[in-house]
């Protein structure tokens, strides 16, 4: 029988990193830059908490004092400070120094993972694990700490309370980004940036410092999409190249949800259940070939969505204007 109250919350769990990454790139392409070092950045920013984490554990081990609220500050403002220099790099180079975005993005997200297993096998060696991963067990506690009534509740509390602060967190950093884009002085700028940023120039707009700050707030939110995974989904358990496809598929979730971060919510749970829907289709023992065949789900409906996107010629569900180019001032 399908256990939909199981169900459920896995599939949320599962599409907490998408929707960060998403919504980051989102706040991203509205500026016009093409960040696809959104998988890279999402690695760093994983990293970013483990290290944070990593030595905190072992400073309260010799000290014998650990401090849950440490214990998130921590690894938060390293996850941030980490993506945030991910995100200047990649200004710089697409804004200041005006490189192609496409290739800047890939070659961030080649650095980004080569950044984040140099960083995760080095962690592990100290460590002296017997196995190529590190587990931080006391961290993880408190960033998945759940409402304490939540399981009184039964499937109520189950499906609706049984979370970590994050993914709280990334449904309401999606509507507050939404709002932002849609009813605010600011919001409005920056999508006169990424649709014509002469225009935008013209009109006595700061172009760069538009695509500055929503490129590295951008990143810092899909940052914290890859802490999520750590230290929530994955149980505070790092190992290398362990963060799969997600970052690609919240790429893919931008193009899904039309640039909208309040669709991407329910854009990202739907693809966060069919990343694990194959684990809950019963096969049985003598066809466990059509799990492999399962798995394929997701990436087939992201091939029919990016289709039937590219044949809508609707003005809203298009990208900015300018999105993937860079501005030349001298051109205007």
């Amino acid at each position: 029988m399908f256990d939909i109250a199981a169900f459920i919350p896995r599939a949320i769990g599962q599409s907490v990193p998408l929707l960060l990454g998403c919504t980051g790139e989102i706040l991203t392409e509205k500026s016009g830059n093409l960040n696809l070092g959104i998988p890279g950045v999402m690695y760093v920013g994983g990293i970013g908490g483990v290290i944070g984490a990593f030595y905190y554990e072992q400073n309260a081990a010799a000290t014998g004092n650990f401090n849950p609220l440490l214990a998130v500050l921590i690894p938060l403002l390293c996850s941030f400070a980490l993506s945030l220099v991910m995100g200047l790099i990649y200004c710089f180079l697409t804004v200041t120094l005006r490189a192609n975005q496409n290739v800047t993005g890939l070659a961030m997200t080649t650095f980004g993972v080569g950044i984040g297993n140099f960083f995760g096998g080095s962690l592990i060696k100290l460590s002296g694990a017997d196995v190529p991963s590190i587990a931080l067990s006391k961290t993880s506690s408190c960033f998945s700490a759940a409402l304490p009534f939540a399981e009184k509740l039964g499937w109520f509390g189950k499906i609706f309370l049984s979370y970590g602060f994050l993914c709280y967190s990334a449904f309401i950093i999606a509507i507050i980004t939404t709002l932002i884009l849609i009813k605010t002085r600011v919001g409005l700028h920056l999508r006169a940036v990424g649709e014509s940023p002469s225009t935008a120039d013209a009109a006595g707009i700061n172009v760069s410092k538009y695509k500055y700050i929503s490129t590295c707030l951008g990143c810092m939110i899909a940052g914290l999409g890859g802490l999520y995974y750590v230290m929530d989904y994955a149980s505070g358990v790092w190992s290398n190249d362990a963060f799969g496809d997600r970052g690609w598929l919240a790429i893919a979730l931008v193009i899904f949800s039309i640039w909208n971060p309040l669709i991407g919510i329910f854009a990202s749970i739907l693809f966060g259940g069919l990343y694990i829907l194959y684990l809950y289709i019963p096969t049985g023992m003598d066809y466990m070939e059509f799990k492999e065949l399962y798995k394929m789900i997701p990436y087939v409906v992201t091939l029919i969505v990016l289709v039937i996107t590219s044949m809508r010629n609707k003005k809203e569900n298009q990208p900015p204007a300018s999105l993937g180019l860079s501005y030349f001032r001298e051109e205007r």
